[in-house]
């Protein structure tokens, strides 16, 4: 069965030490189980990534036409990013990620989607903070570096816990309707921004994206916690650039 326990890596990054590990629960049968701690704080595990991969499927499901141009927000264990590369649609994905060792993990295959998402032509992983670029000036800068100023068929993001349980206080300035008023210029007419959230709908929040964006909603997303021997959910946030 090989080791229970593994700590593949732990490097130091901007915003506290970042770890990858590798664990099997006999009880949950023989498979591995992926997770990345920033500090003491989980950020992933690929035990539960349903509400990862229906960010893609609602976002992706949400357009039209073929050839679309997607970022993801957040690469994480890669879960949304492979998704997005499941659809036929889609002709050039981003992934933006912060944290460089991330980027590693997936560019070495320590992680078990970094082969798939490697051998995609159609993957780039661009090494930056989402939320300065999602801002930036459209005319010199934007999210992709070596075309500033272009814009994309759809925004996946997946970074914080939600809307409220930030992942370091300097994106909090980012749910607002001013900031999501300028990540909107980075799409196409009627190009979706889909977000991630491990909390219920936020009606602050949806309030906020109704002043930006058109056909807001907030999907439910629920998976079996065997831990905790329950139903849980997520949930994923869709609105649409008004044309």
């Amino acid at each position: 069965m090989g080791l229970l326990f593994e700590q593949i890596d732990t490097q130091p990054s901007a915003i506290g030490d970042i770890t990858l590990r590798r664990r099997r629960i006999p009880a949950l049968g023989d498979r591995d189980i992926y997770e990345v701690k920033l500090g003491e704080e989980f950020l992933m595990s690929s035990m539960f990534v349903d509400a990862e991969v229906a960010l893609s499927d609602l976002g992706l499901g949400a357009l039209k036409g073929d050839n679309l141009s997607v970022v993801v927000g957040g690469l994480g264990l890669g879960y949304t990013g492979h998704a997005a590369l499941k659809h036929q649609s889609v002709g050039e994905l981003l992934i933006v990620e912060y944290l460089e060792p991330v980027i590693r993990w997936h560019r070495q295959e320590q992680v078990p989607l970094g082969k798939e998402l490697n051998a995609d032509p159609r993957t780039r992983y661009v090494h930056g903070n989402f939320f300065d670029l999602a801002i930036a000036d459209p005319d010199t800068g934007g999210f992709d570096p070596n075309a500033p100023g272009r814009r994309f068929d759809a925004i996946l993001l997946d970074i914080d816990h939600s809307p409220r349980a930030l992942l370091h206080d300097s994106s909090a300035s980012f749910y607002t309707a001013r900031n999501l008023g300028l990540m909107a210029r980075q799409l196409t007419p009627g190009g979706v921004f889909a977000m991630w959230s491990n909390e219920g709908e936020d009606a602050d929040f949806m309030a906020t994206l109704d002043e930006v964006f058109t056909d807001v909603a907030c999907h439910v997303i629920t998976f079996f916690n065997p831990f905790q021997n329950r139903e849980a959910f997520n949930t994923v946030y869709l609105a649409r650039k008004r044309d």
